[in-house]
C-alpha cells in the first residue's frame, strides 16, 4: 500500500518589507504630483504663458511701428489728392508703393525682435498663478517656449468719418496678425497676435472726394 504525505508549503519571506512599501509610497506620491501638474498647473501656466506672450508680442509690434512710422510717413507723401477746378477734392488716392514699403519693413523689424524673443522665452513662477501680488515672485520658474507660425501678415484700413459742417476726418489705421505657439511640457497652445495700429488722421476741409482709396484692395 502506497502512502502519499503532503508536501509542506513553502513560505516565502519578503525581505526588506518596509523599503518596499516606501518606494510604493514614493512612486505613488510622484504620480500624484505628476497628474496635479499636468491637470491644474500647466494649464494655468500655459494660460499666463498665453497673456504674457500677447502682450510681449503687441508691445513689439506698436513700439516697431512707432519708431518707422514716425519718422517715414508723411500724409501729403502718401495719400495724393486730385482736386477739380473749383478746389475741390474729388480723388483720393494711395502710394502704394511707399506704404508697402513701410509695413514691409515693419513686418522685417518685428520678426527680427520677435526671434530674440522665441530664444530667451519666458519664465512663469507658479506663485503668479495665485493672482496675489505677495506670492508673484515664489516658487520655482516654470519655463514657456514660444515658436511662430507662418509669418506676419499686414494690411492698411482705410476709414472716412464726418468732422462737422463740411469737412471729413481721414483715419488710416495698419492691422498687423501673426500666429505663435506658446510650448510649456507636455502641452502646447496656438495663439493669435491681432495688433490695430493708427498710422494717420487728417481732416478734409471740403466736400468728400466722390472717388476715394480703399487701402484694403491695396
Amino acid at each position: 500500500m502506497n502512502y502519499y504525505t503532503k508536501k509542506p508549503k513553502i513560505r516565502y519571506k519578503i525581505k526588506h518589507p518596509k523599503i518596499i512599501l516606501v518606494i510604493i509610497a514614493i512612486f505613488a506620491l510622484v504620480n500624484s504630483i505628476l497628474y496635479l501638474f499636468d491637470k491644474n498647473i500647466l494649464p494655468a501656466v500655459l494660460s499666463i504663458g498665453e497673456e504674457r506672450l500677447k502682450r510681449e508680442a503687441t508691445e513689439i509690434i506698436n513700439e516697431t511701428a512707432l519708431e518707422i512710422y514716425s519718422k517715414e510717413f508723411n500724409y501729403s507723401d502718401m495719400i495724393i489728392t486730385e482736386k477739380d477746378n473749383e478746389g475741390n477734392i474729388t480723388m483720393l488716392r494711395a502710394d502704394t508703393v511707399k506704404l508697402n514699403y513701410l509695413s514691409s519693413k515693419l513686418v522685417l523689424e518685428a520678426n527680427e525682435k520677435i526671434d530674440k524673443l522665441e530664444e530667451i522665452g519666458l519664465k512663469v513662477p507658479l506663485g503668479y498663478m495665485t493672482k496675489n501680488l505677495v506670492f508673484y515672485n515664489l516658487g520655482p520658474d516654470v519655463s514657456v517656449k514660444m515658436t511662430q507660425i507662418g509669418n506676419i501678415s499686414s494690411s492698411y484700413e482705410s476709414i472716412f468719418e464726418s468732422a462737422g459742417i463740411n469737412q471729413t476726418r481721414h483715419k488710416i489705421y495698419l492691422n498687423v496678425n501673426m500666429k505663435m505657439k506658446v510650448i510649456v511640457p507636455l502641452n502646447s497652445v496656438e495663439v493669435e497676435v491681432a495688433s490695430q495700429i493708427p498710422i494717420s488722421e487728417t481732416i478734409i476741409v471740403g466736400k468728400t472726394p466722390t472717388t476715394a482709396i480703399d487701402l484694403n484692395k491695396n
